[in-house]
């Protein structure tokens, strides 16, 4: 295992009608003035807003409101955000949302105390050092984004989705109520259901050794999806497996699941191109991408492949040829995929196999190599968007 520091200081409010909190959470951490950060839509209509606005008044917060998120953020909603929190002395910034709203959010949080452009921080000229305090209402079980200290942001001229990161990123609090997500629609439902594993699957691919404390979570938090996955989707109103999926996507991604491990994130970085390119959800583009990755990375690391086929997919070990086992445990992650309504191909999915040199040239690595499980250059990256784009059952 490696050495680490591991540091989640956010305070997790969850439950039927948690929202009613965010008045005097607001007040609990300093805020007085605040950007209430939206979508529209669900929110609007559910009565969520108004909730969010009426327990703000209830605790005598000023607010101040900024709709319009999409999914895959883009950055102008970003720099009208910064300028609105500047010239309104805004000091909170609540978000009312999912993953989206939540990293559109940070992104203004970060931007509001920077001299500078705050795309710096997603392109990897600067790191955040501070931010405005972020808080949020969760209304989709996917990113983890009320959890962690990432982000990631498109930039609208160039259609490049980067990502940046920083503790001073995590939010204050996060109010998490299952009932919220009840309204999704089963194919919002399983795309975030697919992120969340996709959040796991990053970090349960590793080559630190002796890493058997957080195999044992990062399998747990699988099995948790592989189970109650079905149960949502035949009936969306499953409080009980609406509150267990709700509270694994936290898990997943506020890093306890990954302490002391070498991570990949070559998926993400790969299908961060997908959603930019054909603005598909972010899910649904994992769904494609991460089995073609494991298909192409499984010879470099066959045990650890196979480990996952037996402990998660309950696949019969061949010691013999465990490669085969392997791969046996990545047809089953497929499968499931497809189970539960999410793509598994470039033709599901909306994208074409002609834009795969757009899609390597975007990655941006030039001729250099990324980092992770598996050190991968452009044509391994080109080879990955081919499986992808011709997978099958």
């Amino acid at each position: 295992m490696n050495d680490f520091v591991f540091y989640s200081p956010t305070k997790f409010v969850f439950g039927r009608d948690a929202e009613v909190n965010c008045g005097s959470l607001v007040k609990e951490f300093g805020g007085n003035r605040v950007l209430i950060h939206y979508g529209g839509g669900s929110v609007v209509r559910s009565g969520l807003l108004d909730r969010v606005k009426k327990s703000l008044d209830d605790s005598s917060v000023t607010w101040f409101e900024l709709g319009g998120v999409h999914p895959n953020p883009l950055d102008d909603l970003v720099y009208t955000g910064i300028e609105l929190c500047r010239k309104n002395n805004i000091d909170f910034i609540l978000a009312v949302g999912g993953g989206s709203t939540i990293d559109s959010s940070k992104a203004i949080a970060a931007g509001v105390p920077y001299d500078g452009d705050f795309w710096d921080f997603y392109c990897g000229k600067a790191a955040p050092q501070q931010a405005l305090p972020v808080g949020t209402v969760l209304t989709i079980a996917a990113a983890g984004s009320e959890g962690s200290g990432d982000s990631v942001i498109t930039k609208k001229d160039t259609m490049a989705k980067r990502g940046a990161s920083g503790e001073c990123l995590r939010p204050k609090f996060s109010v998490m109520n299952p009932a919220l997500t009840q309204t999704l629609p089963p194919y919002q439902t399983a795309c975030g259901i697919t992120d969340i594993m996709a959040h796991v699957f990053e970090r349960y691919f590793t080559k630190t050794p002796d890493v058997e404390t957080t195999d044992r979570l990062c399998e747990a938090v699988l099995l948790a999806m592989i189970n109650e996955a079905p149960k949502v989707i035949a009936d969306p109103n499953d409080y009980e497996a609406r509150a267990n999926i709700m509270w694994a996507g936290m898990v997943a991604h506020n890093n306890i699941v990954g302490s002391g491990r070498d991570q990949d994130w070559n998926s993400h970085g790969i299908e961060h191109e997908l959603s930019a390119l054909y603005d598909c959800a972010h899910g649904a583009g994992l769904a494609v991408i991460m089995p073609a990755w494991m298909t192409y990375v499984m010879p470099h690391g066959v045990m650890r492949f196979a480990q996952a086929a037996v402990r998660i997919w309950g696949c019969e070990m061949d010691f013999a040829h465990p490669e085969r086992t392997a791969a046996a445990g990545i047809k089953a992650f497929r499968k499931f995929l497809a189970s539960i309504g999410m793509p598994i191909n470039f033709e599901q999915l909306g994208a074409k196999v002609e834009d795969i040199p757009k899609l390597v040239e975007s990655f941006g690595i030039g001729d250099g190599k990324t980092g992770g499980f598996v050190s991968l250059g452009r044509d391994d990256i080109a080879a990955i968007y081919k499986i992808a784009a011709e997978a099958t059952l």
